[in-house]
């Protein structure tokens, strides 16, 4: 089972059993709001859990490439200067 699948069985599990459950962690995962409503709208009769896990990976992958753009700007500062 590939990450998205598993990831989906587990927002499915969220949606039957526990919504605010994934509202919760959709918000700390700092998935976009609108793109959810986009995406959802425009993909009418499609599985919400599969496009809600690529929506997380997504976002993931997007934070991982925000932290080693600045890590490497942090790395360009002289030590004297470093806190």
């Amino acid at each position: 089972m590939d990450l998205i699948q598993a990831l989906a069985l587990h927002i499915n599990e969220c949606i039957v059993h526990d919504f605010p459950k994934l509202i919760n962690m959709l918000y700390m995962l700092d998935v976009n709001e609108q793109k959810i409503k986009q995406m959802l709208f425009e993909n009418k009769g499609t599985d919400a859990a599969i496009m809600l896990a690529h929506l997380v990976v997504e976002r993931q992958k997007q934070k991982q490439k925000t932290r080693e753009l600045f890590k490497s700007r942090a790395n360009d500062i002289p030590d004297d200067e470093k806190w």
